[in-house]
């Protein structure tokens, strides 16, 4: 017996790539990027020539080790991207503050920042030890307060905070107190809340699609009315009317080809998002916006749009198809009818052509009989007088309607004779 191939990353996708337990106080910076699957692989290939220790590798997709002393960092591979997060433990708050104040973190930043791939989502986050901790931490950073978000989520004491802007930096914050949550919990919880906001964001990459789309379906669905009118009330060709339905259609396969793709991911991202949401459990906090109130009111409109974008496109190309269905029957109905005057038009014409041929048959034995009994006569005038028992004229008058019958009877055998040698095979 030998190994399946793929036996074990399909082991190692039923394992959990979590983070490292994250301690209190902690500053975590992680990245969410874009790229494709050499863009990834150099990535990681960078990574493990920048870290310093390795963890043992269990996961072909998730890599995890130290970059300096206290610094430790996770990567995962994604089907679009990487995600890499640095866990600082041994850094005080000024550090979130300003993460340059950290020379081992700045360095790390300024490594990190030429690692290929382009940035979906950027956040710093502080966990602090309590309430009272990260307000005071809070007063000391510009948050717009109108649209700031605050909730208790892991159904525990874990409180977090963010107002969801991207800073001047090129970074989010997010800030939560930690409030004696056991290590455990609070890593599992820290990791849930930033995949919520990462599949968040990459489900988001599909509605500037969606929104380019609607002006081209708006100028299909145009179309189509117009061509419906023309179908049902225009004498134009039929064949025009089906090329220009053909080039609609042909449109609309183009626009589910280009979108199908970003709308499919659109679609799973929104189902993590909304696994995430259940399993973080999140409650408001009076005076403050909650996490599901924020998911609530941005983005699952977002994610509706993308979905009504989505089912616009296939009615539209089944709308088309069955105005082209319609079409097409019209035209074989059509083709029908003229095959149906032409086959009554042809037997019309082979029945006069019948009765044509009868009548020149008459005439023909009409003609050789008239021809024979002339020849008959001739003859009989030639012969001496008194040879004849009675004249001429009189036996030319007995032979007319011998003569006329045997010429029938000759024209009806070699006709028959005629139409069977054709008959044969």
């Amino acid at each position: 017996m030998q190994n399946h191939e793929l036996r074990q990353r399909a082991v190692a996708e039923m394992h959990l790539r979590r983070w490292p337990p994250v301690p209190v106080p902690c500053l975590i910076v992680q990245w969410v990027l874009a790229g494709s699957e050499e863009v990834v692989s150099r990535a990681e290939q960078a990574i493990e020539a920048r870290a310093i220790a390795l963890d043992s590798r269990q996961n072909p997709s998730h890599r995890s080790g130290s970059l300096a002393e206290g610094l430790r960092f996770s990567w995962e591979r994604h089907s679009e991207g990487s995600s890499l997060a640095f866990f600082l433990s041994d850094a005080g708050e000024e550090t979130f503050l300003d993460p340059h104040a950290h020379p081992d973190l700045e360095a790390a930043l300024a490594w990190a920042q030429d690692l290929p791939g382009d940035i979906v989502r950027a956040t710093r986050i502080w966990v602090a030890r309590d309430d009272a901790e990260a307000l005071r931490i809070m007063g000391l950073t510009d948050w717009n307060r109108d649209e700031l978000v605050s909730s208790q989520v892991g159904g525990g004491t874990l409180r977090m905070w963010s107002d969801f802007r991207i800073r001047n930096d090129g970074f989010g914050r997010l800030l939560v107190a930690a409030n004696g949550t056991d290590t455990r919990d609070l890593t599992r919880t820290l990791q849930r809340l930033q995949e919520l906001g990462n599949y968040r964001n990459r489900a988001l990459l599909g509605l500037p699609v969606a929104r380019e789309c609607w002006p081209r379906l708006d100028e299909a669905e145009r179309r189509l009315r117009d061509l419906s009118d023309r179908v049902a009330h225009s004498t134009e060709r039929d064949d025009a009317l089906l090329d220009a339905l053909s080039d609609l259609s042909l449109d609309l396969a183009g626009i589910s080809t280009a979108i199908g793709f970003r709308m499919d991911a659109t679609k799973a991202y929104a189902q993590l998002v909304e696994e995430r949401l259940d399993q973080l459990d999140a409650q408001p906090i009076q005076g403050f916006a909650s996490l599901d109130d924020f998911t609530q009111r941005r983005f699952r409109p977002a994610m509706n749009t993308c979905v009504a974008t989505t089912e616009r496109v296939r009615e539209l190309a089944i709308r088309a198809e069955q105005l082209s269905s319609l079409l097409r029957a019209r035209i074989d109905t059509r083709i029908e009818n003229q095959n149906a005057d032409l086959l009554h038009s042809m037997d019309r014409s082979i029945s006069m052509q019948v009765r044509l041929q009868q009548l020149v048959e008459g005439l023909s034995v009409v003609a050789l009989s008239y021809y024979l009994l002339g020849l008959v006569k001739m003859f009989l005038d030639g012969l001496p007088d008194g040879a004849l028992p009675a004249s001429s004229k009189a036996i030319v008058g007995w032979l007319v309607i011998p003569t006329v019958v045997a010429v029938w009877l000759a024209m009806w055998a070699v006709k028959k004779r005629v139409l069977a040698d054709k008959r044969e095979p």
